[in-house]
């Protein structure tokens, strides 16, 4: 009967589906079951002894540091995209970093409403330390707010799990492992340093460090003692948190003087495909094809000769915007997409 299905693709595509999943499922109990978790604890540990402490001891680190990071560790087989010893990594079907997901949701209106919203409550009580920052480092107040808000909601978000647990955990049996053992070298590098001690070490399900959202390499390349007590704690500490998102965000090239962009409409006669970071053009030129600010203000004067590159990450349905280089430097910081 027409517009009936009657077996075919629409079904198949279903039995494949209840079969992924089913897979999935049986992998998770078979990573869970306690006689298989002993297992894997003992090969993590076998693992740890003749394989990390090796490459550890000779980049530095001191049976100490290596025995006291490790100190009851057993692999945290609830974190995602692990693969079973032994068996081929395979990239998973969702992908859970933020740089795989839709820029679309990277500007959710409730979102930007939130983080504004925070930016503005603390902009007043952190207007010293801002200025400070600013002055040193070039980055406005503002853009450090914004992303001390997306990335851990001014600090408020939990950071709960243990650093050593979970890049241990990526390093012995994750889909990126290569990434993570750097990453956990890294780790161990800090504590050695005496920058940080092994219960500070603080991370999120992916192994980033602290309110900034650090991963150890990056704690280790921009991380900021500003206020000046010795230690750039980037857990506790809101000076040495916006030092040191301001020191990474010049590293990869901020430009001072010059914000991340402005709002705009775009007329119908400009084409969606001129946007992107290889497209970029004067603004004045841009201005000469139609695009406004939104709210009506000119581009300030500084502004026309220096290029900018037209951004609609939602296509004609959203918000569109005349990007400067500097938004590039923060998608460096968090890219998405």
């Amino acid at each position: 009967m027409a517009g009936r299905p009657e077996g075919g693709a629409p079904e198949r595509g279903l039995r494949q589906f209840c079969l992924a999943f089913l897979l999935a499922a049986l992998a998770f109990l078979f990573l869970s079951t306690p006689a298989s978790a002993a297992k894997i604890d003992d090969q993590f540990r076998a693992w740890l002894q003749n394989d990390l402490w090796p490459q550890a001891k000779s980049q530095g680190i001191s049976k100490t540091t290596f025995d006291a990071a490790f100190d009851g560790i057993k692999p945290n087989l609830k974190l995602p995209d692990l693969v079973k010893p032994g068996e081929k990594a395979t990239t998973p079907r969702k992908q859970h970093q933020a740089e795989f997901g839709s820029p679309g949701a990277y500007f959710a209106e409730k979102t930007v409403r939130a983080v504004t919203a925070g930016g503005r409550a603390r902009e007043a009580t952190n207007a010293r330390t801002l200025a400070s920052i600013e002055k040193r480092y070039g980055v406005p107040g503002e853009v450090l707010l914004a992303i001390w808000g997306r990335e851990t909601g001014f600090g408020a978000a939990k950071v709960p799990y243990d650093a050593f647990e979970v890049l241990g955990t990526k390093a012995f049996m994750s889909t990126r492992k290569d990434f993570f053992r750097t990453e956990l070298l890294a780790a161990l590098e800090i504590v050695e340093r005496g920058l940080a001690p092994v219960g500070a070490m603080k991370s999120s399900w992916a192994g980033a460090l602290g309110q900034p959202q650090f991963m150890p390499t990056s704690f280790l390349k921009h991380a900021v003692d500003f206020d000046g007590d010795g230690r750039a704690d980037i857990w506790n500490s809101t000076p040495d948190v916006l030092a040191s998102i301001a020191n990474y965000l010049v590293h990869y090239g901020w430009v001072k003087g010059r914000g991340w962009g402005f709002e705009v409409t775009v007329p119908e006669s400009v084409s969606c495909s001129l946007e992107g970071p290889d497209q970029g053009k004067k603004i004045s030129q841009w201005a000469d094809m139609g695009i406004k600010r939104v709210g009506g203000k000119p581009f300030p004067a500084s502004e026309l000769k220096a290029e900018g590159f037209l951004l609609m990450p939602a296509g004609r349905s959203g918000p569109a915007f005349v990007a400067t280089p500097n938004f590039y430097v923060l998608k460096q910081y968090n890219t998405s997409d």
